[in-house]
């Protein structure tokens, strides 16, 4: 049923909040992984979100070798530092601070994502979402942005809004497109004591990550604290006050309600697709078109 255009939206309160796990991944690069561990084995259509900030060059200087996707997109958006990435259909290209790249792997493509420097920091995420059984054997493709093709929004208040997917309450818009779930993607910088309100689909899947300060959410208050993520209950609104300047992602998705099956770099919807992955990528079938 259509709410009224009176109707008062339904303010999304905090579910659960996680700190994640300690992970290694690619060449030794350390990273905490929120969603992929036995605490959120994943949010569909999430299927995991790493996120990385160290300055010790020994935890990213291996960065991530060659390695096969199918079945899902990865979406790398950095704050600091620069990755270069290369793949097997001949794309290369260097996501820079505030840049983003979004990947689709579809029916399968081998990349790597190498650091670009060797010392200073590097802090970003890396997040996995799922395709849906139709898409999965799609061709591979990007959609690729630079910091400076980010959509921002900047509001009286103070309020700074990166907007990568999805349309702000003003009609700001992000540059990537997704039909399949029709994502939020944005970096939000909230000053201290003001209010932040974004309208969301009451059946998407919504989360927070905090990057920097202390944050709460919804009308209880309830308070997510830097490097800790929360889950949303159901709602068609995102409110968070700041009590303290704070920088948050708000990420939200509608789920597939799909079968998952998963091995290691592929994602399909039964075991059997998951082991015919592995067979064509034995028989150097992910070389791109």
């Amino acid at each position: 049923m259509q709410k009224s255009a009176h109707t008062k939206p339904m303010t999304r309160e905090l579910q659960t909040v996680t700190s994640g796990r300690p992970a290694t991944d690619g060449n030794g690069v350390k990273m905490t992984r929120i969603i992929g561990t036995p605490e959120l084995n994943m949010l569909d259509p999430f299927l995991l979100l790493d996120a990385f900030e160290t300055d010790q060059p020994q935890d990213y200087i291996g960065g991530f070798p060659d390695h096969p996707h199918r079945g899902f997109e990865t979406v790398t958006y950095l704050l600091a530092g620069r990755m270069r990435h290369k793949d097997s259909a001949g794309h290369e290209g260097v996501i820079d601070p505030g840049g983003v790249q979004w990947m689709t792997a579809g029916r399968g493509i081998i990349h790597s994502e190498m650091p670009e420097q060797e010392n200073g920091i590097l802090q970003g995420f890396q997040l996995w979402i799922n395709l849906p059984a139709g898409k999965k054997m799609q061709a591979p493709s990007y959609q690729e942005f630079s910091p400076d093709e980010i959509a921002v929004e900047n509001l009286d208040n103070g309020t700074e809004m990166r907007v990568i997917a999805g349309i702000t309450n003003n009609g700001t818009s992000g540059p990537v497109t997704n039909q399949h779930v029709n994502p939020i993607y944005m970096d939000i910088t909230l000053p201290k004591g003001q209010r932040f309100e974004q309208a969301v689909s009451d059946s998407d899947n919504v989360f927070i990550y905090a990057i920097k300060g202390e944050l709460f959410v919804g009308d209880s208050m309830r308070e997510i604290s830097h490097r800790q993520m929360g889950v949303l209950r159901n709602g068609d609104q995102v409110v968070v006050t700041a009590n303290e300047e704070t920088r948050f992602l708000l990420v939200a998705a509608r789920p597939l309600n799909e079968p998952v099956a998963r091995g290691g770099p592929f994602v399909m919807n039964t075991k059997a697709e998951v082991l015919q992955a592995f067979e064509d990528y034995k028989q150097n079938k992910f070389l791109g078109d």
